[in-house]
């Protein structure tokens, strides 16, 4: 018998539609997405899980004679077959463009110092380690993630996990190593589950990344995935409009691309992350290794 969908359920669903979204994904395995055609299954489906449901509680021994009316997924939650938009974002505060100062890293130094032990937004109450950032403060080439995973807030240093042993793999295609360019994220803290950044949560700690880019001042900036470009750019895109190209930012160079995590679950877009790479590679004015 058909289960109905609990609300945890239905809102990983409609989560991961809305990464897929976000990332200017319009087909799976292949087949052009058919909106319509899904709302109508879904639609009838739920019918159908409902009424199983309700004759089901109006048998005394059923498991679900007790069942939390809350369980049962309204039907007009699915008749719009629109995913709604994350809350907005609010747009980067302007900040100086002056030149990198003269100690990088003594300017980072107190960046860190300034944000102290934080507990200026929620995600501190979850938090083992803080993660600040990791790499050369003179660094050419920056990566901006969009927060810790769990092996970063153990260990309190960004990437070095699954996703951080692939984007190595990847700094070490660009012909560098990882301790010559500078890696930060959105925010400083895990998110419970590894879950998007709230904008609230973002918009608290991305003064402190601007800061830190201040700080180094790089050349080249690569944002991996969705969320670091958005508030990078303060504006929300599919990140197919936003790749294969170079942004200005600042008086440097910004290149978007697919976060690491993302190419762990889709291995075929590693082609196309490669791509944004070389980019970012001809702004550097850096060859592969063993290329000529």
């Amino acid at each position: 018998m058909a289960q109905p969908l609990d609300p945890a359920t239905r809102d990983a669903l409609v989560e991961r539609v809305r990464f897929y979204r976000d990332l200017g994904l319009t087909e799976f395995y292949r087949r052009p997405v058919d909106a319509a055609r899904l709302a109508e299954w879904a639609v009838a489906a739920t019918l159908e899980a409902n009424a199983q449901v309700e004759q089901a509680a109006s048998q005394p021994d059923s498991q679900y004679a007790q069942i939390n009316p809350e369980q049962v997924l309204p039907v007009s939650i699915l008749e719009d077959t629109t995913i709604p938009p994350r809350k907005p974002i609010a747009a980067p505060p302007q900040i100086s463009t002056a030149a990198q100062p003269a100690d990088p890293a003594a300017a980072l130094a107190l960046i860190r110092e300034e944000i102290g032990d934080c507990t200026r937004c929620g995600l501190h109450t979850g938090r083992n380690k803080l993660v600040f950032g990791d790499g050369s403060p003179t660094a050419r080439l920056m990566f901006i993630g969009e927060g810790p995973g769990a092996d970063e807030d153990a260990q309190g240093l960004p990437f070095v996990g699954k996703a951080g042993q692939l984007l190595n793999n990847m700094i070490a295609a660009m012909g560098l190593k990882r301790e010559e360019v500078y890696i930060a994220n959105v925010v400083k803290c895990r998110p419970p589950g590894n879950r998007t950044p709230e904008p609230e949560e973002a918009n608290t700690c991305t003064p402190f990344l601007f800061k830190q880019i201040d700080a180094v001042r790089p050349q080249v900036l690569v944002a991996l995935g969705a969320t670091a470009a958005t508030y990078l750019l303060g504006q929300r895109q599919p990140l197919a409009g936003l790749r294969g190209r170079v942004h200005a930012y600042r008086g440097m160079q910004l290149i978007v691309t697919y976060h690491p995590a993302f190419l762990l679950r889709d291995p075929r877009q590693k082609k196309e992350a490669w791509a944004d790479l070389q980019i970012a590679m001809q702004e550097l004015g850096l060859k592969a290794p063993g290329k000529g």
